[in-house]
């Protein structure tokens, strides 16, 4: 009878650990594309080398960091625009809070703003510009990245 039981608790006691898990990841909904699924970039900020996700048409900029609910510690995503102007943002179905560096053509960061999780206010940019860097929430500041710095290693511009 022991054993019976304790064969019937080692599957409850696994199920009971992994359900938190299951509760706090969202899946991708049908459409979407997966983290792995957007090209990938390497760039500097000073002596930290940024593994970025490149979102440069409108469909990936749409989704952005949408649905994900975490980043490597040097993880982000680079948004390529265009054209020169000054790009807004929000926060909508992103689970995560995120900073977001806009810079210019050359790389020079203009302006760094922090977004809250799930809200839907605008984060825009005091400055024109034609890329958009968010990384997790506080990553510049602890980086000591500011405005004025450069981001290296940004794609050519079409």
């Amino acid at each position: 009878m022991r054993r019976a039981l304790v064969a019937l608790a080692v599957p409850l006691v696994s199920f009971i650990a992994v359900a938190p898990l299951a509760a706090h990841a969202q899946q991708m909904p049908p459409g979407a594309k997966q983290p792995a699924d957007f090209p990938h970039t390497k760039l500097t900020a000073g002596m930290f080398v940024i593994d970025a996700a490149v979102a440069a048409n409108d469909p990936d900029r749409e989704q952005g960091l949408m649905y994900r609910t975490k980043l490597a510690p040097n993880e982000g995503m680079l948004f390529v625009f265009n054209e020169t102007a000054v790009h807004c943002f929000w926060m909508k179905n992103t689970l995560i809070p995120l900073s977001i560096a806009f810079m210019r053509a050359d790389g020079t960061v203009t302006d760094i703003d922090e977004m809250q999780a799930e809200t839907e206010n605008n984060h825009c940019p005091r400055n024109n510009g034609v890329f958009a860097l968010e990384m997790s929430k506080g990553w510049f500041a602890s980086k000591g990245i500011q405005p004025g710095m450069k981001i290296q290693g940004l794609p050519a511009l079409q």
